[in-house]
């Protein structure tokens, strides 16, 4: 870890010229925090960081505390992305600095003393991204490019490496619950653009640019930083995958249906929609209101399947932890009958529902 910056004191007021803290793989700019203490003149602040970053969590703290001269709390509950908000630390603070996520229109709007602290990757894109080109078809001419928070800042170098290639880079703007164009996140893919002959997604993991794939219906191209791979994404194995799960719920006569209690992820009013579905077909349903979805919740209370509102990837990653199946909101319609598996889609939070 490293700390690099000028720090300037004048009577009681900070002022930060240039302050950047790197740790691991990852930079932040903490001026903007120190900004904000000053010119709000907090006096207790609330620092909240993804699980992914906690270990980095008290270093900062430190030097939040003795170069800003404030109460440091630090939040010690899960974080699952800027739908999850430590409300209870909110109330406790004058501020509430929230780590490594870009904001939601569902949260931001919540209270102006939440303030959004994107972290970036400083990992090398470009020779990932060389490696992706070559696996692009021949045929292809417009290419959509989409990618977590950590990584929009190289979007433009990304597109220059593609435009250098031949390939006409398209990058989408989404939905009010995004903060930036070419942003994809786990629960909204309104970002993807449309009318594109293939995509590239630019970051970790296989379940990112599943998700566009499916969302597009074309072929995606996944460039990992972190690995240095680029490969094609089959989203085929992860459909069969959930196609198995519906199948398992065909026959449950009584569903528990689960609305999340964190901000940016309560959808009550679908949940309630989605309770009259499963009576209008004469099953029985029950709609339960938890923080954190956790399996051992639902033992014991006799539904034969679950529907999660919540964050859509509790019903996608979290399976095998559940001892019935767990339906999004799209593949309850599916076993009910009201929708076809070519209409198969991901469950997604959007500013409107």
């Amino acid at each position: 870890m490293s700390f690099e910056g000028k720090v300037i004191f004048e009577s009681l007021s900070l002022v930060v010229v240039f302050v950047v803290f790197e740790f691991g793989d990852f930079v932040v700019g903490l001026e903007r925090v120190f900004d904000v203490i000053r010119d709000r003149r907090a006096r207790t602040v609330g620092l909240q960081f993804p699980d992914g970053l906690m270990r980095y969590a008290v270093p900062i703290s430190r030097l939040v505390k003795d170069l800003s001269r404030v109460e440091v709390l630090l939040s010690g509950s899960s974080c699952f992305g800027a739908c999850d908000v430590d409300l209870r630390l909110l109330a406790s603070v004058d501020v509430l600095f929230h780590f490594a996520h870009a904001p939601m229109k569902r949260v931001k709007s919540l209270d102006s003393r939440v303030v959004f602290v994107e972290v970036s990757s400083s990992l090398p894109v470009l020779p990932v991204v060389k490696s992706a080109v070559g696996l692009f078809s021949g045929s292809v001419s417009r290419v959509g490019v989409v990618t977590t928070v950590q990584h929009l800042h190289t979007l433009g170098e990304v597109c220059r490496v593609l435009e250098s290639s031949g390939f006409d880079p398209v990058v989408g703007v989404g939905d009010g619950c995004i903060a930036h164009p070419g942003q994809v996140l786990g629960c909204n893919f309104s970002a993807v653009a449309p009318d594109c002959d293939e995509y590239l997604f630019l970051g970790s993991g296989r379940f990112h640019p599943i998700g566009v794939a499916i969302a597009r219906r074309e072929r995606v191209v996944a460039a990992d930083p972190y690995t240095g791979r680029a490969f094609v994404v089959d989203p085929e194995p992860f459909i069969r995958r959930r196609c198995g799960v519906v199948a398992r719920a065909l026959d449950a006569e009584s569903f528990g249906i689960i609305v999340s209690s964190k901000l940016g992820q309560e959808r009550l009013s679908l949940a309630r929609e989605l309770l009259g579905l499963v009576e209008e077909h004469g099953k029985r349903g029950v709609i339960m209101v938890v923080d954190v979805v956790k399996p051992d919740q639902f033992l014991g209370l006799g539904f034969d399947a679950l529907v999660s509102t919540a964050c859509p990837r509790i019903a996608l990653d979290d399976i095998e932890s559940f001892r019935v199946p767990v339906l999004t909101p799209v593949e309850l319609e599916i076993a009910l009958g009201l929708r076809s598996w070519e209409d198969f889609r991901l469950d997604e939070i959007t500013c409107g529902r």
